[in-house]
């Protein structure tokens, strides 16, 4: 790594990559490696070690139980993952609900729920979509009526990533019809065990299954689990999304992804020329390049902005739209590389239940769905259309 430039760092990457070594199952790092679809068990088997090292919560601070790492020391790590084909740590709990409850929680709310999730002994869910509520959370129509101590949810969210997997879901529900939409927002933890819930898989294209939808039916929820006041959700669910936006830049998945590319459009394919040797296809390899450098850049500057104690304005959604245009673009160059060999489905490989395709290259076998499954990460968490106009109103103030 050339990002290394003192002895503290380079002792650091050295017991980042002894502690991957000699924790990371090898069977999830070849799921990894390969594009498989991953379930929760592999998932699991590399955050229970970094739960009991510490290192689970390092983006939290030492008061609430994180390894208060420096933002290179992040960086570091999140690089050495994914050279190392860590699976990715599930951010919902950690990186989203938690920053969330430290920030506006109360201190019961606090205990109760903050060492579960640093400890990977509960997941969670973000019940934020719902059919006609997407980029438009303000439209959101879920009701949460207050009856006495507890609140009653009706409605329905949609893509709910790993709602199978989750025991809680926060989620923004409607408590009041205020003239301002936003106002009338409330932020509820709810138990996903709760009579009334239900969750419906949504089956993807290639197969694999991560999103669903949620219906709730007269679900009553305790109110000592709505976090700050009734009606601040809308400022809960915006301090929530700037942490978002880091997640969904979609940093390790690039790097993972160039750095297999660079090894297929260097090999020859079955004696014949090597990708790279087209130099228009080397050019876009260059320039894709290129652009991952400054979205690494980029992304450092934000962590050093948050050790700084600044928060994070709506300049982050900028790192939004560059990085998951950016995998875009590194999933398109990967099938051209692939050729004809990306149009076969190779079922058991891709679920994961098979450790190689039953012809042709390993990469080739998952190309096409990877790449047609993350046309979607333009739109999820927020469409790339709407983070544009986050930008030019609230950052270049084009009105």
């Amino acid at each position: 790594m050339n990002l290394l430039t003192t002895d503290a760092e380079r002792r650091f990457a050295d017991e980042v990559r002894d502690f991957i070594v000699t924790h990371l199952p090898s069977e999830v790092a070849h799921k990894v490696a390969h594009d498989q679809h991953l379930g929760k068990d592999d998932v699991q088997a590399w955050q229970a070690p970094l739960a009991a090292r510490g290192w689970l919560a390092y983006t939290w601070p030492l008061e609430h139980g994180g390894t208060g790492w420096t933002p290179r020391q992040q960086f570091i790590f999140e690089t050495l993952s994914s050279e190392h084909d860590c699976p990715p740590i599930n951010p919902l709990g950690l990186r989203m609900v938690g920053k969330v409850i430290q920030r506006f929680g109360s201190p019961w709310q606090q205990e109760r729920f903050l060492p579960p999730i640093r400890e990977s002994r509960e997941w969670w869910c973000q019940g934020y979509s719902e059919p006609n509520a997407g980029s438009d959370l303000a439209s959101l129509a879920t009701r949460a009526e207050r009856r006495g101590d507890v609140y009653v949810v009706n409605g329905q969210k949609i893509w709910t990533s790993y709602a199978h997997w989750a025991d809680w879901m926060f989620c923004l529900v409607r408590t009041s019809r205020e003239s301002k939409s936003q106002n009338g927002i409330s932020f509820l933890l709810i138990d996903m065990k709760t009579p009334g819930i239900e969750v419906r898989p949504i089956p993807q294209l290639d197969g694999t299954h991560n999103f669903n939808e949620v219906f709730f039916t007269d679900v009553e929820v305790p109110a000592h689990q709505l976090v700050g006041e009734e009606g601040q959700g809308w400022t809960c669910a915006k301090y929530l999304l700037t942490h978002e936006r880091l997640e969904t830049a979609a940093l390790p998945s690039c790097q993972r992804t160039m750095r297999r590319l660079k090894q297929v459009a260097f090999a020859p394919v079955e004696g014949g020329p090597a990708p790279a040797d087209d130099p228009q296809f080397l050019a876009q390899l260059v320039d894709a390049d290129v652009r991952l450098t400054a979205l690494e850049l980029r992304v450092l500057g934000f962590l050093q902005q948050q050790s700084q104690g600044q928060p994070l304005g709506p300049e982050v959604s900028e790192l939004k739209v560059r990085g998951t245009e950016l995998y875009q673009r590194l999933l398109e160059l990967l099938m051209i590389a692939a050729g004809p060999d990306a149009l076969a489905y190779h079922r058991d490989f891709v679920l994961g239940t098979a450790s190689a395709p039953a012809f042709g290259p390993a990469y080739a076998a998952t190309a096409a769905g990877r790449y047609f499954k993350w046309r979607s990460m333009s739109i999820l968490g927020g469409s790339n259309e709407i983070q544009r106009n986050v930008v030019a109103k609230a950052v270049l103030d084009i009105r």
